[in-house]
């Protein structure tokens, strides 16, 4: 796969492309609601992205920060990101990112949303027909 041909992309394409966002959709809603930036701007979601550009990607509460590395001509697999995209994002932000998710999970109430493991056993347990 030639990656080099490319010279310019559309930054909502190359979101996903790069599996930040599942979808294109996901990534234009992105760009336009003030998630993505390029240096210290907001952009677009038709702003152009090419080779060595420093982008950042709100994901609450930090902003990771990445390096482009390669354009892809289209969206690649998991195994094949690192070559496409350099995570700049310090350590401290990544820590205090995992401790807020692991603070928003401990503060989930029992019986609301998904069921976990152990709720799923007793409700197996209560509707078995033995």
């Amino acid at each position: 796969m030639s990656w080099q041909a490319l010279a310019l992309m559309r930054i909502d394409k190359f979101l996903w492309c790069v599996r930040l966002y599942k979808s294109r959709s996901l990534a234009t809603e992105a760009c336009a609601s003030g998630h993505v930036r390029m240096g210290d701007r907001e952009v677009k979601a038709s702003a152009v992205i090419q080779v060595r550009d420093l982008f950042s990607v709100r994901q609450a509460p930090i902003w990771r920060s990445f390096e482009v590395i390669a354009l892809p001509s289209t969206r690649v697999g998991a195994k094949l990101v690192p070559g496409l995209i350099t995570d700049r994002t310090s350590w401290e932000d990544l820590e205090k990112q995992e401790t807020a998710r692991k603070v928003k999970a401990a503060q989930r109430d029992p019986g609301s949303g998904r069921p976990t493991k152990r709720e799923r056993r007793k409700i197996d347990r209560f509707t078995r027909d033995d």
